[in-house]
């Protein structure tokens, strides 16, 4: 039995031959038109930030007296906006309901620089004079907003702006789904068909023109760029499997709340026809969010490398004491899309053989294991070697920790959702660990924790993680 392991959702893929039992002629006639071909690279944010950004500066056309505050301004609010979820796409567009995020927004941010002026400048005239350029670049935001989202709305009407979209399940809310895309252009998705579980056929009209299996061979024929999970009849798990091979993680990802309700808690709801919806965030950690990862570890590992070399050298010393020469222990583990590694730490003890050492699950109790070693090993000062894993790109600082081929394939064999942790670099620490998981604790509550992260990742849960990591250390809490 192979390893298995999440294909990397950015390799190349090539034109496959369609597949026997494929309703291809349900699928071609609703290719897109000729406009829609042209502008189906455009994002949400690629008309939304210019115009913000815009009306935020357009106070420095009367006065240039508060560049300063008013270049701030701008930066702030189109921050804000950003992790406020006020430049992601929608279905439904009014700006009747982002009037209130917008609003509270660019209040929140033209106080915050207002204050700021005051303690700089203790100058009432100056401020109200500054204060007057963010009332007017706030109401030109929210003029700015109602005309991007009149021309979206007008394009998508006319065809001119969709996207091909694929509903993922042929029960009652599919097939009212596929109705409603295919009646009002104005939600920027074209039907192209639904696919569901070979055990549910009969759409109820609407083409089903494959099954899940065929879903990432659909993606590429009919140049997909949406997929919606509606109502698919199996389980959760079935659906992430084929969510994310390569094609389809590529995709925008929406889904449709089992519960009614479900989906308006926290910003503004949006819905289709008045069926919620929900944008599923990236589920593989790839694109812009990779790369701000990747290069907080470089940074962390090559500081913690200059800071920590007293320590390590102290280590080195205290391992080559405890145990003679081959202080260090290299070991192969399974990182990110199920590639192997030589994972390095400091040697705690000495393995019969290889075979002892890629199968023996904890040696925390074995008497090999010196004071020293057994000393490293309850503060993790022998994983600090992995961060020259970290600087060659092989780990990550913070991400499922690296298990042993043997485990690996036993535990993907076990619990279903294990191999799906592997959609990230493994990690020096990770979620699981700090919440408790470590040693003999459960497999599938510590695979849980895992896919969570995945599926959670902010540069903030990696600060979290690395805080409570510290304080794990201090407290002696390892193995």
């Amino acid at each position: 039995m192979g390893i298995p392991s999440v294909r990397r959702p950015s390799e190349p893929t090539t034109a496959t031959p369609a597949r026997a039992g494929l309703d291809t002629t349900a699928v071609l006639p609703y290719a897109g038109s000729r406009a829609s071909k042209r502008t189906r690279g455009l994002r949400a944010w690629m008309l939304a930030l210019p115009v913000d950004l815009a009306a935020l500066l357009a106070p420095l056309l009367l006065s240039q007296s508060y560049w300063r505050g008013t270049l701030s301004n701008a930066a702030l609010a189109v921050a804000v906006f950003a992790t406020g979820g006020l430049y992601r796409a929608r279905r439904h567009l009014s700006i009747l309901d982002e009037l209130p995020a917008l609003s509270g927004r660019l209040l929140a941010c033209g106080a915050v620089v207002a204050i700021i002026a005051t303690y700089r400048h203790d100058s009432v005239p100056y401020v109200s004079g500054f204060m007057h350029g963010v009332a007017l670049s706030a109401v030109l935001v929210v003029v700015g907003r109602a005309c991007t989202r009149t021309l979206t709305i007008v394009a998508r009407r006319r065809r001119w702006l969709e996207h091909n979209a694929i509903v993922v399940g042929g029960g009652p809310v599919g097939v009212e789904l596929a109705r409603l895309l295919r009646r009002y252009p104005q939600y920027g998705l074209r039907f192209v068909g639904c696919v569901d579980v070979p055990t549910r056929q009969d759409a109820g009209g609407v083409p089903l023109i494959g099954t899940l299996d065929d879903l990432e061979h659909l993606v590429r024929l009919v140049d997909c760029d949406v997929v919606i999970i509606a109502d698919p009849d199996c389980p959760e798990s079935t659906v992430m499997e084929a969510l994310l091979r390569p094609a389809s993680a590529r995709c925008d990802l929406w889904a449709v709340p089992r519960l009614w309700g479900s989906g308006s808690q926290g910003g503004y709801p949006d819905h289709v026809g008045a069926i919620p919806i929900v944008q599923i965030g990236d589920i593989t950690l790839s694109g812009p969010r990779w790369a701000i990862k990747r290069a907080s570890d470089v940074v962390i590992a090559t500081l913690a490398l200059l800071v920590l070399s007293p320590l390590l050298l102290l280590c080195l010393v205290a391992t080559f004491i405890d145990g003679g020469r081959g202080v260090f222990f290299r070991q192969e583990r399974i990182g990110r899309y199920g590639k192997p590694f030589q994972v390095v730490k400091f040697r705690s003890m000495r393995p019969v053989d290889e075979h002892e050492s890629q199968t023996n699950w904890s040696i925390a109790h074995d008497r090999r294991v010196g004071p020293i070693g057994r000393f490293m090993r309850r503060t993790s000062l022998d994983e600090l070697p992995q961060l020259w894993n970290i600087l060659r790109g092989e780990m990550s600082v913070v991400g499922p920790r690296p298990e042993r081929p043997y485990f690996v394939e036993k535990f993907s064999a076990e619990y279903p959702n294990y191999a799906m942790r592997h959609r990230v670099p493994v990690g020096l620490t990770g979620l699981a660990q700090v919440s408790g998981l470590r040693g003999d604790t459960p497999i599938s509550d510590r695979a849980r924790f895992d896919n969570y992260y995945v599926e959670n990742w902010s540069l903030w849960l990696d600060i979290k993680i690395l805080l409570r990591t510290v304080a794990e250390v201090f407290r002696g809490g390892g193995r």
